[in-house]
């Protein structure tokens, strides 16, 4: 799920970040509801979308172009959704094929209801929620045995702008042939390091969405 400025995990040094949401067709701000998994062995399953000011899920259409260029990649993929909210982009990724799938959301009730969610789908074990401040998270040494993330979806509070606080943590934890999926408005100067391209991306009238290698 994607979030124009969800009330995923960011620092008490970005207020702003107490919003969250992702962008497109999505309940409005402060509303609860519902989004669905598009595709998959879940496909159908419904997710709450709480209350929280400004969570707005990323649109079924953004997801379903999204999904269709990961496919050939997903089977067997370790992936992190590190702004879970209402978790749909990290459940759709397992619902596809992903072996595992770790979800940080700094939102208490948020995360109680993504663990509540993997705990009644079959196989749904494969999600590990951790209920954390996303740079807090990122901060902490992984174990020496853990393997890099193949795919990272990356779609911060809008009006916090963190990405350029994210990449320096993140980058290091991605496995060399991974891919990234980033979300911000159109007009945030996004700037990766070299290294990264974009490999396809896509926008609606309010959102940027693009998904990045490895250049090389």
């Amino acid at each position: 799920m994607s979030k124009r400025g969800r009330s995923g995990a960011h620092t008490p040094a970005h207020p702003a970040a107490a919003s969250s949401g992702r962008g497109g067709n999505a309940p409005g701000r402060g509303q609860a509801g519902k989004v669905r998994i598009i595709g998959g062995r879940w496909r159908g399953t419904r997710l709450n979308v709480g209350d929280a000011p400004g969570l707005r899920p990323t649109s079924d259409r953004v997801r379903e172009t999204l999904f269709n260029w990961l496919q050939p990649m997903l089977p067997g993929a370790r992936a992190l959704d590190l702004f879970a909210g209402s978790g749909a982009l990290g459940m759709e990724a397992l619902s596809r094929g992903a072996a595992s799938a770790v979800l940080v959301e700094r939102d208490p009730a948020l995360a109680a209801e993504l663990r509540a969610l993997a705990a009644r789908l079959p196989g749904g074990e494969a999600a590990q929620v951790v209920q954390a401040d996303a740079l807090a998270w990122l901060a902490q040494p992984p174990a020496a045995d853990a393997p890099g993330f193949d795919l990272a979806f990356v779609d911060p509070p809008f009006a916090a702008g963190l990405w350029d606080a994210v990449w320096p943590a993140l980058l290091p934890r991605l496995a060399p042939s991974a891919w990234l999926y980033v979300e911000a408005p159109l007009d945030a100067p996004l700037a990766l390091p070299a290294a990264w391209i974009a490999h396809r991306e896509g926008s609606t009238r309010e959102v940027r969405y693009a998904l990045y290698r490895r250049a090389g």
